[in-house]
């Protein structure tokens, strides 16, 4: 039984921006202070509100309201009006200025506010600039909690309510009863079907065509999210049947008007009709055509002996290179374009080296790339050159979202080797070839076993496939990584072969398979190996960023969100922590950035703890490799918790040691390349933990996930007759 509370905010503890999820210290007319929770727009203590919820028993913070919706009621009484004023809601106005106005027109001061306000040009000290920057404000203000109480009528929540003002200011309420739809493209985090409930609520038609229209955008939205590049037309019209009850005709007159206004692109193909958004219709075509330019476009080769330029950095390195990997570095300055890929173990890293000592023999300049932070710093480490994001090699700006190289200003170098290419999707791919000049060698390494980007597109797979590219793949393992479970069981896995287990014994192995049919029996075998027995091993602490565990999944027993929630419970005790809704972030935890950050140099998926927490600022430290990093408020839900994660967010990371839960349960997820990715991500131990079954299934489970996308056909059209994308050679003599 809901029940009600009226009153006045004392105090406003925690402020989310990001959902509006809050909690307030209120203040209910004859009653003692309580804590209120739930989500509202931004606030300031001195508000008076009307609360509708229920109180709940919170385990840590003892008995609070949980607000489910609310409507703000201006305050009564000269008292309440100035301590309303003076609360930091209206900008311009404080303490002393609204005491000033609250005397100068009592209780009558609000009505004033809003419907002559004007009038507060008469008090002393308020002059244009000031009358303007409080009228303004009163307006937003107005504005705001109207939209909001208007959208809760419609079953809208606050957080959403908010969001939807953030971005449109005063003319939300035109775009709501225009085309709520409109909602799913402008606002990220709002999708079809809340702006659809929305617009339904609102009473648009179900069979408008505004519905249809809105539901192809969204479908072609999901399908970009799988990977693929465009949706077949077939497949839309039978989507938009079964879940809008959209007619044939009607669906193909929707399309018609999206083409019409350039919000797809549609090409027309043997078996089907492609579907494009439009962004990346044009960078699959920008991509294809740079590659071709590439590739025809003259270059030169070295003025020396290429096989005694290697053989001399062979001897330099003190190994003996294998035919493969003379070739690779051979290649690397015969040829404009080139892919290298192999498995662990068959020496990637070495052969960017030398191919680096080549390049600095010949007198010229390389530049060294990955998709991300992570990646960068170990080709960094191995190379002993500086090693930059993609990102920031074409220096991206966060204030505009685009890159500063480009067809303009142009990267500067004779050649960039861009390592991890299997984690770089389309678009950062049409970034890149855009900064290329014709001058510039390409050479892409990578390991096509791997999962593909998460973005759309598979563009190592396709460069590979089309045939017209030059490619050595690397298959031969190093003698020093021979004796190496977790490399002979990675190429094993790609086999579709049975793993090795370590002698009996053993218990200096990297491998080890721990078989455990039952979830809990999992469970506990993980927080063994993570609380105990990898930290014993290698001397570290239980909550050392080396020790990793890597779920399948994101829900279940062992799923990511579990698993960090009663890692964190288990293994630190820390009390000082800082609350985020529902979650907490203490000292020592392993935490994930999730997302881009330019400005503070962190990326998405670079993992640091947490040193300190600021209560004051709502703040806390993160410690990052050599560098610590303040998030403030505003940048919390930047960071989860990272005891555990998962296989995709993993990419392009090494650590010490690995643990990985592989049950029945993780069906859908038990592929060949997800485990290889997985177990290839150890440096010095993988410990698996599961049943045979999964083992079996993920092992023999080699059907490659098919992602839409022309660019090996295109690449295959541009370059035929082109050789292998080898260009015209010149020697200099």
């Amino acid at each position: 039984m809901s029940e009600k509370l009226e009153g006045t905010i004392e105090h406003i503890l925690f402020y989310n921006p990001d959902n509006g999820y809050s909690v307030l210290r209120f203040a209910p007319e004859g009653g003692e202070v309580v804590t209120v929770v739930g989500d509202f727009p931004p606030l300031s203590a001195g508000e008076r509100l009307k609360v509708t919820g229920k109180w709940e028993l919170n385990r840590k913070f003892g008995r609070q309201f949980k607000a489910e919706t609310f409507a703000p009621c201006l305050p009564a009484g000269r008292a309440g009006i100035e301590k309303f004023l003076a609360c930091g809601l209206i900008k311009g106005v404080g303490p002393v200025l609204a005491k000033r106005i609250v005397d100068k027109f009592g209780e009558h001061t609000l009505d004033i506010l809003e419907k002559t306000p004007d009038r507060m040009r008469e008090v002393d000290g308020i002059g244009e600039v000031k009358f303007e920057e409080i009228r303004r404000s009163w307006e937003e203000h107005e504005d705001i909690r109207g939209l909001i109480i208007f959208l809760q009528d419609h079953g809208v929540s606050t957080n959403l309510a908010t969001k939807i003002y953030r971005h449109y200011g005063p003319k939300a309420y035109d775009v709501l009863r225009t085309n709520p739809y409109r909602l799913a493209q402008d606002i990220w985090g709002i999708g079809f079907k809340t702006s659809d409930a929305i617009a339904l609520k609102l009473g648009l038609d179900p069979a408008s065509l505004e519905r249809v229209k809105a539901f192809i955008l969204y479908l072609l939205g999901k399908d970009n999210e799988q990977g693929h590049v465009f949706s077949f037309a077939g497949a839309l019209a039978k989507t938009c049947g079964e879940e809008i009850e959209t007619a044939r005709d009607k669906f193909e007159r929707a399309l018609e008007v999206l083409i019409g206004e350039r919000a797809v692109v549609v090409e027309t193909l043997p078996e089907d009709r492609a579907v494009y958004r439009p962004y990346f219709y044009d960078a699959q075509e920008d991509v294809v055509r740079a590659i071709r330019d590439l590739a025809r476009a003259p270059y030169f080769v070295p003025p020396f002996d290429i096989d005694a330029a290697a053989a001399d950095v062979e001897r330099s390195f003190g190994i003996a290179f294998s035919e493969l990997q003379r070739r690779a570095v051979r290649e690397s300055v015969q040829r404009k374009i080139l892919v290298i890929t192999g498995g662990p173990g068959t020496g990637k890293t070495t052969i960017v080296r030398a191919i680096v000592a080549l390049f600095d023999k010949w007198g010229k300049t390389v530049l060294l790339a990955a998709p991300t932070g992570r990646a960068a710093k170990r080709l960094s480490e191995a190379t002993g050159r500086e090693a930059r994001t993609i990102h920031r090699t074409l220096e991206f700006n966060p204030k505009t979202g685009r890159f500063r190289r480009d067809p303009g200003r142009p990267l500067q170098g004779d050649a960039i080797i861009i390592d991890e290419f299997s984690m770089v999707d389309l678009a950062l791919m049409h970034g890149l070839v855009r900064a290329i000049p014709a001058s510039m060698r390409l050479i892409f390494v990578g390991d096509k076993d791997q999962l593909p980007a998460l973005g759309p597109g598979t563009l190592l797979r396709d460069l590979i496939e089309c045939g017209r590219v030059s490619v050595v793949r690397l298959d031969e393992v190093f003698r020093q990584e021979k004796d190496s479970l977790i490399v002979a069981n990675a190429h094993r896995i790609n086999q579709g072969l049975s793993i090795v287990h370590p002698k009996k014994g053993d218990t200096e192995s990297d491998f080890y398979f721990i078989r455990a049919e039952e979830e809990a029996k999992v469970f506990s075998t993980i927080m063994q190996l993570c609380g105990y027995r990898i930290p014993q091993r290698f001397h570290l602490s239980p909550l050392s960023p080396q020790i990793q565990v890597i779920s399948p999944m994101y829900k279940g027993f062992v799923g990511v969100e579990r698993l960090n929630t009663e890692m964190q419970a288990r293994l630190n005790k820390s009390g000082e922590a800082l609350r985020l809704g529902s979650r907490e972030i203490r000292v020592r935890d392993k935490v994930m950035q999730v997302r881009n950050n330019y400005e503070k140099d962190v990326f998405n998926g670079d993992v640091g703890t947490v040193l300190h927490v600021d209560p004051s600022r709502y703040g806390l430290v993160v410690q990052f490799d050599d560098r610590t990093v303040f998030y403030d408020r505003d940048e919390l839900n930047d960071l989860v918790l990272a005891y555990a994660v998962s296989v995709h967010k993993s990419q392009g990371s090494e650590y010490e040691a690995v643990v990985l839960p592989l049950l029945t349960q993780h069906f859908i997820m038990l592929q060949r390349n997800l485990f290889y990715t997985a177990l290839t991500r150890a440096k010095k131990l993988s410990v698996v933990v599961g049943s045979y079954k999964a083992l079996y299934i993920a092992i023999k489970n080699d059907k490659p996930v098919q992602r839409n996308s022309r660019i090996k056909e295109k690449l295959l059209a541009a370059l035929d007759g082109s050789g292998s994308a080898g260009g015209a050679a010149f020697d200099i003599k």
